[in-house]
């Protein structure tokens, strides 16, 4: 791929090896390499019956292989994506791996924006979601349903949003996806998530009415800070 024809550039978030971006003014360099996705990803697409989904889906998907194509020196097609066994039933769809992990990876996407994120050292996680316009839905653990209830009901979408992205964060560094009980993991609402002891979870700075949140290892996160030569 010429540097003529880079990825568009991704929103600034200060954070490394996370790129946030808008699909729109990606899809048309998306729907230039769309060959690059492989058989499943190609059959996935063609499922979609909403253009917006399938936008969102193209756009991201061919941003994650340009570039983890960048970060193994390959060709963005020749990478080998496929699924790691079920953190639940032990079947092979779990989190999406390269084979061997030469790079970890997540991504996510939702209305008018996708992120990915890149580890080389251990498994990763990063969601994106809108913040809701409507009625709540529920899964927050209770003390977390408590800090809701405290806030004034304008800011309560917002929080629920940070709230749902750690998350699911959490549960796509694990491979679990939602057969884990959403309701168990308390990771705050507040603009700082709490603590969490197996958890590092960052705030990937978002445009209005958007949350997104990137999770890490905490053990792996505490020695990358001791010794950022790693």
């Amino acid at each position: 791929m010429s540097s003529a024809d880079a990825l568009p550039e991704p929103l600034p978030t200060g954070l490394p090896d996370v790129h946030l971006a808008p699909v729109a003014p990606g899809l048309a360099h998306a729907e230039r390499h769309a060959g690059i996705l492989n058989a499943a990803e190609r059959a996935r697409l063609a499922r979609f019956a909403v253009a917006a989904d399938r936008d969102r889906y193209l756009t991201a998907h061919v941003a994650l292989r340009i570039l983890l194509g960048e970060r193994l020196g390959q060709r963005p097609e020749d990478v080998p994506i496929t699924h790691a066994a079920c953190a639940g039933c032990g079947g092979p769809h779990g989190r999406p791996v390269v084979p061997a992990d030469p790079v970890h990876f997540s991504l996510s996407h939702a209305g008018d924006f996708f992120v990915i994120a890149l580890s080389d050292h251990a498994v990763v996680g990063v969601d994106v979601e809108r913040v809701p316009a409507g009625p709540l839905p529920g899964a927050l653990h209770p003390e977390e349903e408590d800090e809701l209830a405290l806030l004034n009901p304008a800011d309560r979408p917002a929080a629920f949003a940070r709230a749902w992205t750690r998350k699911e964060a959490v549960l796509k560094a694990i491979g679990a996806g939602l057969q884990t009980d959403p309701t168990t993991l308390l990771l705050g609402t507040a603009p700082t998530p709490r603590p969490h002891p197996a958890w590092h979870l960052t705030p990937i700075p978002t445009p209005p009415s958007y949350a997104a949140t990137r999770a890490d290892p905490l053990l792996l996160h505490e020695g990358l800070e001791q010794d950022p030569g790693q």
